[in-house]
Parts: structure tokens; C-alpha cells; sequence
């Protein structure tokens, strides 16, 4: 799944808009390193996300297309917030 489509899905990200002027603004990293809006999300991934002077790092547990508020939170699991 792309990047962009993950964040928004997951609800890391509200909106895919949002999603990819973050990763087109090098501000996504998959595994240390800059990720683009097209990067392919696999399970097992480490994501980190700087949001101004907070970073977020968490672990993809499963890649779907489509979740429930309810479900979103169990597509990753916080490594530091």
C-alpha cells in the first residue's frame, strides 16, 4: 500500500492531502530512511513522522484497505511517541 494512503488509513495522518505534503517535505521516515508518498508500506515497517517538535514512531501490524475508527489504532503499535 502506499505511504500516503497508509498514514490516512491508520488515521496517523487525518487527510492524504496532508499525508503527502509531509512526505514531500521529507518529514516521513520508512526504516531511517526519507520516504515518498508512493513508498510501499509492508508489515513489519518502521514509520516516523515529525509533527513540528514531536516525533512519532511506530511499527506497521497490518496494511489494510479500508478500517474503522475502531480498527485503525491496530494497524500500528507505538514505539515512542
Amino acid at each position: 500500500m502506499r505511504l500516503d494512503k497508509y498514514l490516512k488509513v491508520s488515521r496517523l495522518i487525518k487527510r492524504r492531502t496532508v499525508a503527502n505534503e509531509a512526505c514531500d517535505a521529507g518529514r516521513v521516515l520508512i526504516n531511517d530512511k526519507v520516504a515518498k508518498a508512493g513508498a510501499n508500506v509492508r508489515e513489519g515497517d518502521i514509520i516516523e513522522i515529525q509533527f513540528g517538535s514531536r516525533n512519532i514512531k511506530v511499527q506497521v501490524t497490518s496494511v489494510q484497505e479500508n478500517a474503522r475508527k475502531e480498527e485503525a489504532a491496530a494497524m500500528y503499535t507505538v514505539l515512542e511517541a
